[in-house]
């Protein structure tokens, strides 16, 4: 195996079972347990095998995988508390990218995804070192291995040869294996959180006698919210406390609690976390701050030793509302209400602030998880566990950082399409924008990344706690919008105003209502009202004849939501009318979405019971339209198919892969490419570039601006040296040369002021005209490649008209790349001109984002101008930064 290959890390995932075992490459120490694995197999499983049932095999096959490393083979073992549970190998043939794998699992460990998990370990292993398809020899009647095989989510092809067959199985990323990875990675996800959410016990260690510590208050929240399991504390001092037994260790607790909750001090946190491991707790619960780096280490080790899910530490803790559970292991204020709504944090003030702001709204908690510093269990466990609980129908979550943003990703659009995902968008701006090397790394700001992780996942973002209550409150109570047109109907025409204005601040429409609709609702209201967008009911508006309004703008196919702006008026008080009621006596519930604003009223946002539901009222304007266009996207969002990643033709990803291992070999701390390194990378992926030459004496410069002139003569130079990125800053560029001695002239120019650093010049044709655009990307090591597009040329930091989008890029992100910046009718064609080469604009962009998807060693690439035009699409100047990275697999199920 090649020195990479051996040295993959250590890692930690779930079976599905949800037991934690260790994957990890197998070493020249584990001789012994290697061997022992066959050794302790039955005859049966020895003869499936190997063939046959030899025990000489057993040494053969350990003396193979625990040999000195050698390129083109690789072994993996999987080990739970020590013990070696299954071996997974494959080494490469004479075949070109083809290697020949088997697998091995100890006998009674069957049927848990030992197997599975090992052999999708040595995929991602043999992808990595450029291995394309393996190939696996079984016996016809070793139905498992053949199941397990034809499972994975990976083609797979049989050939059968007597009584053995030979399986071939392609190693393609596509999206039948994601899915299938997925789905087996949810299914052990949420059976090792059963005993976090659902223990049969629970012991709280560090619950003191007197009020006011953190475990007693957690251990009054469980016992007086109902915890229905065996509940214990431990505390060496004390018989009970609250009621509650108490024993003086983990260990001597009369049965093993499923869920421990540590409120220690930091320094006690280890040693804690590993005694509840050795008496055999399943998950923990650290409300406990302040740990330093090597207690976290020992608090993390300890869980991945023991196979214990981990809630933490620094946290308010998490609750469980299920009535056959009823756990509250938190130390706020109040019980959460029961309800359908499962929120997860990283900070435990807005914890408190939502699980607060859902109760007084009667909406309610399914269950709670305060992340804290999150070592383990994460928002897209919690994710999973919603999606599978039954009772969540709405997922809240503020995140201030994330995991594996791309795994987030594709969970997050599964659960999307089931329940609204909202979020607050906590930390999304900059201290200032970044000093950065180029325009990418300049727009690629953590505003603009998590809004492309947030809009193509399909999560609602909003600004603060109060917007996500306030979109909560209308998606939970309502149906959605089939679209973006907005109704208003006030009895005061200033309200009215107030809230159109709220809704085209919104991005929503008012459209104008048709001269059949004015004269419907002329005939139910009074005399004196005006039938426009708001319609203004007046003052004089019965409760009866509001209810008619809205009933006959409710069939109206015109209109996709209505906002009801009411003010309280003596004219009301003095029929005994009630206007809000005309909102919610109706019967059954009303096709489309419904919202009052009510200036007068105390809080942001309340939902009013209704005959069939609720209906949500907000005090201000802006408040109900905010909401109201949220639904509206998520409707625009659930009404899309899911996009897809094109395939592009022309693509030569090995020879990328040699240029940059090139590259990367004469520089490897990586930099910047020089021009023709950067033209070969780009022409790889079929990336159209304006015809150039390179010339590193004043002779081979004009000999190439002769060659490269256009129809006009004239050409353009541009100096080159090592780390130039903005050459219009250095003044670098002269434009507009015409004749041969000016192309002289201008060299000489660049040699003389930049003496001692010019390597060389690129001589291209001066370009047509056309609109200057911007694309580029940068490689998160967080949220992996992030592509931007929008306005270029000379002014595209300052005008910073751009959007962005996570690689891969599907073709619905690819139209929303072009249509999202302001710029866009200039490409679509405005006042009678003609669109740009829209097509192959879009190819541009996905050849990019394939590039930048392939190569996890290109940190930047910026190209700046492109030029289109109806005629065709070129990049005028490229730049492209490369770092020696590992590649990842960002999807590979593993433990934080």
């Amino acid at each position: 195996m090649t020195d990479e290959a051996h040295s993959r890390p250590t890692v930690h995932a779930l079976l599905a079972d949800g037991t934690t075992v260790c994957i990890r490459p197998v070493r020249g120490a584990d001789h012994g347990q290697v061997q022992g694995l066959y050794e302790e197999m039955s005859p049966e499983n020895l003869r499936l095998r190997f063939f046959a049932a030899s025990r000489r095999s057993a040494a053969s096959a350990a003396d193979r995988a625990c040999a000195s490393p050698h390129r083109g083979y690789q072994a993996l073992l999987a080990e739970t508390a020590g013990r070696l549970i299954g071996l997974a190998e494959y080494e490469r043939t004479d075949e070109q990218d083809t290697a020949e794998m088997s697998i091995a699992v100890a006998d009674g460990l069957h049927h848990r995804g030992v197997g599975t998990l090992l052999v999708e370990h040595l995929v991602s292993a043999a992808r990595a070192e450029g291995t394309t398809a393996f190939t696996a020899d079984a016996l016809s009647e070793n139905h498992e291995v053949l199941r397990l095989f034809a499972d994975l989510g990976l083609r797979t092809a049989r050939r059968f040869e007597g009584p053995e067959v030979r399986c071939t199985i392609a190693l393609d990323e596509s999206d039948t294996y994601l899915t299938a990875v997925e789905e087996r990675g949810r299914t052990a996800d949420v059976v090792s959180l059963e005993p976090l959410l659902r223990p049969k016990a629970v012991a709280v260690v560090g619950a003191g006698r007197k009020p006011g510590s953190v475990g007693r208050a957690v251990l009054h929240h469980l016992h007086a919210g109902g915890y229905t399991g065996r509940l214990f504390a431990v505390n060496p001092a004390a018989h009970s406390i609250l009621g509650v037994p108490c024993h003086p260790s983990v260990g001597a607790l009369p049965v093993t609690p499923d869920l421990a909750v540590l409120a220690v001090p930091a320094a006690a946190v280890p040693a804690t976390a590993e005694e509840c491991g050795k008496a055999g707790a399943r998950a923990l619960l650290v409300v406990t701050a302040g740990l330093d780096a090597e207690q976290a280490r020992d608090l993390l080790a300890a869980c991945r030793a023991h196979g214990m899910r981990l809630v933490g530490p620094n946290c308010l803790g998490i609750s469980h509302t299920d009535p056959e559970v009823r756990l509250d292991a938190t130390f706020a204020a109040g019980h959460p209400r029961p309800g359908t709504a499962g929120v997860a944090v990283q900070s435990g003030g807005v914890g408190i602030a939502l699980l607060d702001g859902l109760s007084r709204l009667g909406i309610g908690v399914s269950s709670f998880a305060s992340l804290g510093d999150k070592y383990d269990v994460s928002a897209n466990d919690m994710l999973q566990w919603w999606e599978s609980d039954g009772r969540t129908d709405l997922a809240l979550l503020h995140l201030e950082s994330f995991g594996s943003p791309r795994a987030f990703s594709r969970t997050a659009r599964r659960v999307t399409r089931r329940m609204p995902v909202l979020t607050v968008d906590a930390g999304r701006t900059d201290a200032g924008r970044r000093a950065a090397a180029s325009h990418t790394a300049a727009a690629a700001t953590r505003t603009m990344t998590r809004g492309a992780l947030f809009t193509q996942a399909g999560i609602t973002a909003t600004h603060s706690c109060g917007e996500l209550l306030e979109a909560a409150a209308l998606l939970h109570s309502q149906p959605l919008p089939a679209g973006p047109r907005v109704a208003i109907v006030t009895n005061a025409g200033g309200a009215g105003v107030l809230a159109a204005d709220a809704c085209a601040e919104a991005g929503l429409s008012l459209p104008a209502p048709t001269p059949e609709l004015i004269d419907d609702l002329l005939a139910v209201l009074p005399d004196s009202a005006a039938v426009g967008n708001p319609v203004d009911a007046t003052a004089a508006v019965t409760e009866e004849q509001l209810t008619d309004c809205l009933d006959r703008i409710m069939r109206h196919n015109g209109v996709d939501a209505v906002l009801v702006a009411l003010v309280p008026t003596a004219v009301a008080v003095a029929t005994g009318d009630d206007l809000v009621r005309a909102l919610t006596r109706a019967p059954g519930r009303r096709p489309k979405p419904v919202a009052a604003i009510r200036l007068e009223q105390g809080l942001p946002v309340e939902l009013l019971p209704a005959a069939d539901g609720t209906v949500p009222s907000y005090a201000e304007p802006q408040a109900a339209a905010r909401a109201l266009a949220h639904a509206a996207r998520r409707s625009a969002w659930l009404a899309r198919p899911a996009g897809t990643v094109p395939d592009l033709d022309g693509v030569e990803t090995d020879r990328a892969h040699a240029v940059v291992a090139a590259y990367l070999d004469t520089h490897p701390d990586g930099g910047w490419l020089d021009p023709r390194v950067c033209a070969e990378l780009l022409d790889c992926y079929g990336i159209p570039q304006s015809a150039w030459a390179w010339a590193d004496t004043e002779d081979r410069a004009a000999l190439a601006a002769e060659r490269l002139r256009g129809a006009d003569g004239r050409v353009v130079m541009k100096g080159h040296w090592p780390g130039l990125v903005h050459k219009s800053a250095e003044h670098a560029v002269h434009l507009d040369l015409r004749g041969d001695s000016q192309v002289r002239a201008a060299f000489r120019d660049l040699e003389t002021r930049f003496a001692g650093l010019l390597q060389g010049v690129v001589i291209q044709p001066l370009a047509d005209r056309g609109t200057e655009l911007f694309a580029g990307v940068v490689q998160d090591q967080v949220f992996g490649p992030l592509v931007l597009f929008g306005l270029g040329g000379t002014a595209t930091e300052v005008l910073a008209d751009h959007a962005a989008r996570l690689a891969p890029l599907t073709d619905h992100d690819v139209h929303d790349l072009i249509t999202a910046p302001r710029c866009a009718p200039l490409l679509l064609g405005v006042n009678g001109a003609r669109p740009v080469d829209l097509e192959g604009l879009e190819q541009l962009l996905l050849r990019l984002s394939r590039m930048a998807s392939d190569l996890p060693q290109l940190a930047e690439a910026d190209f700046n101008p492109v030029l289109a035009t109806p005629g065709g699409v070129s990049v005028l100047d490229a730049r492209v930064r490369l770092l020696p990275r590992r590649p990842q697999d960002p999807y590979l199920r593993r433990l934080r």
